[in-house]
């Protein structure tokens, strides 16, 4: 029986698929299988995959229903007591889940555990993460999620290792949710289970990629996703101030996009007082200067100058 399973959902990526793969294969630490579903795609993705000729990859393919429902599937078919996600889009360093069972030895009792990543902003920047700068131990646990993932998020599906058991107790993946189906994940694992958090950078989150099973455009979807944690919210400071975040977030991408609507609505609800000064300049901005000052946001990033609201 492996230690991990490594579960790739799989949507037409033949451009990477392969990289991808060998990512998983190059591995310092080798005790895996890695299971890739093929969510319909239309391109050589499929064929791609299963050029490969490991003993330890297997490759299905179902009918086009979402980077959810491939993910559960791949975990309902997984045989280790772990399961590690990696998004066709990501890279895997080789140290990954060497550091990931590291962080498993020190603290074996535990159910889901993430290493730091960077963050790929452009074709020529990539941001080094800046997690938990009040820590000094190289693993730690995070008792509280939610509050010391305001500036930076702690985690995000490349990054982690969940307990195969405690994966599937909650529920998996929610198909039903059209966007966010990985944030309305880390919110119940974060009500129900700390995390084991190792600083050490193994991966690179590539947040330029468009055509995407896990990114999209659905701000409403997102709206009602946090809004179904609003009595919780009631009881839980930490929450509430992680979905203001997640809020303020949104509101800028519906700003961005033009949509009044929910902008409106996500204003009713977002508390300033929990922004900073330059969340709340960004926030009530009339659109002009907001989608200006995205486009001089960008110009920086191209010449490797990155500046955030959120610190």
């Amino acid at each position: 029986m492996p230690f991990f399973s490594v579960v790739i959902p799989l949507y037409n990526k033949e451009d990477q698929i392969r990289s991808t793969i060998k990512n998983v294969i190059d591995q310092s630490y080798a005790d895996f299988e890695l299971i890739i579903i093929d969510d319909g795609s239309t391109d050589k993705s499929y064929e791609i995959a299963r050029s490969f000729s490991d003993e330890r990859i297997i490759v299905l393919t179902q009918k086009n229903m979402g980077a959810g429902a491939a993910r559960n599937k791949g975990v309902a078919m997984a045989k280790g007591e772990f399961i590690a996600f990696l998004d066709a889009d990501d890279i895997w360093h080789s140290n990954h889940l060497q550091c990931l069972h590291r962080s498993i030895s020190k603290f074996p009792n535990m159910d889901w555990y993430s290493n730091a990543y960077d963050v790929k902003l452009s074709q020529h920047h990539i941001e080094k993460g800046s997690f938990l700068n009040n820590v000094h131990e190289k693993i730690t646990v995070i008792e509280d999620f939610f509050i010391n993932s305001l500036s930076y998020p702690l985690v995000n599906t490349s990054s982690v290792a969940l307990r195969t058991k405690s994966f599937s107790d909650l529920g998996g993946f929610n198909e039903s949710i059209t966007s966010g189906q990985d944030i309305d994940l880390w919110i119940r694992l974060g009500l129900k289970y700390s995390l084991v958090f190792n600083d050490t950078h193994t991966s690179i989150y590539d947040k330029t990629v468009t055509n995407s099973l896990s990114k999209g455009n659905y701000q409403e979807s997102k709206y009602q996703l946090y809004n179904k944690y609003n009595s919780l919210a009631k009881f839980n400071v930490s929450l509430h101030n992680y979905l203001n975040i997640l809020r303020y977030s949104l509101a800028i991408q519906c700003k961005l996009a033009n949509n009044r609507t929910t902008l409106k609505k996500l204003k009713e609800q977002i508390d300033p007082y929990y922004l900073n000064w330059k969340q709340r300049l960004l926030l009530y901005l009339p659109r002009f200067l907001t989608v200006l000052l995205k486009k001089v946001h960008g110009f920086l990033i191209d010449n490797n100058l990155y500046v955030s609201s959120y610190n």
